[in-house]
């Protein structure tokens, strides 16, 4: 069954920084080559974070100095705030990385499934572990946290799965409809698919209303030459509210995905099949 086809395409060479907008791609199944190729390491706390713990990263960007290819991590050009810019094999990148979050941070390339220590999560900033959890996904008094049940175990364990730098599966879909939805629930706001961070932006077809891709859940997908496992809903923390390099705070927004939309906007996929695929491509059900 067709749902829609795909209008945009993203790959994030450094996670939590902005990305690079592609007409099309080879999607493995590791995702998009190159995707969250790099991350930051706060030293204190012995940890991956991104941009729930460190926002100042939302203010970079980040693309490739030449195009990835298979599990090479090529280095990446990363743009500042100040429009100063770096690559991410500079000797001095950790150190300006460090000063711009305000904290000691590294600067590294993806690494082996099997350097378990690099990949597991850290020291929290807050002893009361339901204070910590509100600060990353940014509740506000009385609104619930998320039902972080519905996640595998091994991602309590680890800041991100070992041998990659996503928050959990390989890639992110969101579609056009839960971006309408979002701003008919909150007239005014700007649901810029950029605000969250998709690898690919569906634009359904038909009378689609409302989070459909919600509905995808445990079904396989057929986008392009490839072929997804939609695996679960993506909960949404802090990150789309927060200003983007040329996004505005909306703190409204968050507020709104949390009331009227039980957290969720978007779902995580893996990759059953490869296969190239191309923005304007169909996306069907299988």
């Amino acid at each position: 069954m067709r749902v829609g086809r795909i209008a945009g395409i993203w790959r994030y060479a450094v996670k939590s920084m902005g990305g690079e907008r592609l007409d099309s791609c080879e999607l493995g199944e590791a995702g998009l080559p190159g995707d969250r190729g790099w991350a930051v390491r706060d030293e204190i706390a012995g940890e991956i974070r991104n941009g729930r713990k460190f926002p100042g990263l939302l203010l970079c960007s980040a693309r490739y100095a030449k195009e990835p290819s298979g599990a090479e991590v090529p280095p990446a050009e990363i743009l500042l705030p100040d429009g100063s810019s770096l690559r991410s094999d500079d000797s001095a990148i950790s150190a300006e990385l460090s000063r711009l979050l305000g904290r000691p941070v590294t600067l590294w390339p993806r690494r082996p499934a099997d350097d378990l220590d690099h990949h597991r999560r850290g020291k929290p900033d807050h002893a009361d572990i339901v204070e910590e959890l509100r600060e990353v996904m940014d509740r506000a008094e009385g609104e619930p946290l998320p039902d972080f049940s519905r996640y595998p175990s091994k991602f309590m364990q680890f800041a991100c799965p070992p041998g990659t730098y996503f928050d959990s599966f390989p890639v992110h879909l969101v579609t056009s409809a839960s971006l309408r939805w979002l701003e008919e629930l909150q007239p005014g706001t700007d649901a810029d698919p950029r605000r969250f961070r998709p690898n690919l932006l569906v634009e359904t077809e038909g009378d689609a209303a409302g989070a459909v891709e919600l509905e995808w859940c445990g079904r396989d997908a057929r986008v392009g030459a490839a072929e997804l496992r939609i695996e679960m809903p993506t909960v949404r923390c802090a990150i789309p509210a927060r200003p983007q390099r040329d996004l505005p705070a909306d703190p409204d927004l968050l507020r709104t995905i949390v009331r009227h939309m039980d957290q969720d906007l978007g779902v995580y996929a893996s990759v059953r099949r490869a296969g190239r695929i191309a923005v304007g491509d169909t996306v069907e059900l299988a």
